[in-house]
């Protein structure tokens, strides 16, 4: 990061601020044994961000979001939402909470439920009725506003609960697995909602298993193991590293210029291509120059950098 931004973000306002952060449960009613399921996590969350947290199933992502909604109590540690130590009835006005698994009684409709979520906030009759109307709007859920919720399909159920989440207008939301059960449609309307959502200034803190939307929409991540925050910062620094592997694309390879690659690279079979794999990039001329003289085309040429995958399967397996 350079100096400027480290400026910028030091000037810019902390809302989530997690030091040491510790949750350990109870196995059983009367079982002495304990199990540890958030050791000691440390990050930070700003003003203005999209903010990524990752980790495998039972790092302690879902556990920690408890603890900063105060759902559970936590442990030991610190946790603070816009300056307030965690539970703060004050700063939960500010948010707004998608679980990742909404539970909605069967025969409200989404109309009612979030008209009861709106109520829950405070909000007034008239601007209400307004508000549920826009959001069931912004979430592609309005054609189905007055069906029961009990014949709503796991998508809909996920786009009614984010539309609750949104309909006090808080100032950052929270969002557990806001994709789950959606189509590649939905998850892309959902991404586009996020960068709107962004766009008019609320903090985004979400938490999710597909790291394809994390690598192309956050600000900043952090990945959890085993109740560790194992890997923080921003996506582009992280991902700033050394080409892993080339793609050399080739056409009109002769049998001989096969033979000659198959020696000491690996290939692959494209219709009327053949792939060359080369570990980095260091020996790509000398592979172009090989093919270029044997009378093979190149078609193209891929370099292939760490993606969030690869450090996801390095850091948090």
């Amino acid at each position: 990061m350079s100096e400027a931004e480290a400026n910028e973000t030091e000037e810019r306002e902390t809302l989530i601020d997690v030091r040491d952060l510790r949750k350990t449960f109870k196995t059983g009613l009367f079982s002495r044994k304990t199990v540890e399921a958030v050791r000691g996590v440390t990050f930070d969350v700003v003003r203005g961000e999209i903010f990524g947290f990752l980790g495998p199933n039972g790092s302690g992502k879902t556990t920690t979001i408890k603890m900063l909604t105060g759902l559970i109590e936590r442990s030991g540690g610190e946790a603070y939402l816009f300056g307030k130590e965690v539970p703060s009835a004050e700063a939960r006005k500010k948010i707004g909470f998608l679980p990742e698994n909404p539970y909605v009684f069967p025969y409200l409709t989404p109309r009612e439920f979030v008209e009861m979520c709106g109520q829950l906030s405070g909000m007034k009759a008239k601007k209400l009725e307004r508000r549920t109307m826009e959001v069931l709007t912004k979430v592609g859920i309005a054609y189905a506003a007055d069906r029961q919720v009990r014949k709503l399909s796991k998508g809909m159920l996920q786009r009614t609960g984010l539309a609750a989440a949104l309909v006090a207008d808080p100032e950052m939301l929270i969002l557990d697995e806001p994709m789950s059960g959606l189509d590649p449609v939905g998850r892309k309307e959902v991404r586009d909602l996020i960068f709107a959502e962004r766009d008019l200034g609320r903090t985004i803190f979400f938490s999710t298993h597909i790291l394809s939307d994390v690598e192309a929409m956050c600000d900043r991540v952090t990945i959890l193991r085993e109740g560790k925050a194992v890997v923080s910062g921003e996506i582009r620094q992280l991902l700033r590293g050394d080409v892993l592997r080339t793609e050399v694309f080739l056409a009109n390879v002769s049998e001989d210029l096969r033979k000659r690659l198959e020696a000491s690279h690996t290939l692959a079979d494209r219709p009327g291509l053949v792939v060359v794999d080369i570990e980095g990039e260091k020996k790509v001329s000398d592979l172009l120059k090989i093919a270029l003289e044997g009378g093979a085309n190149v078609v193209e040429v891929t370099p292939r950098r760490e993606t969030l995958e690869d450090l996801f399967m390095k850091r948090a397996l």
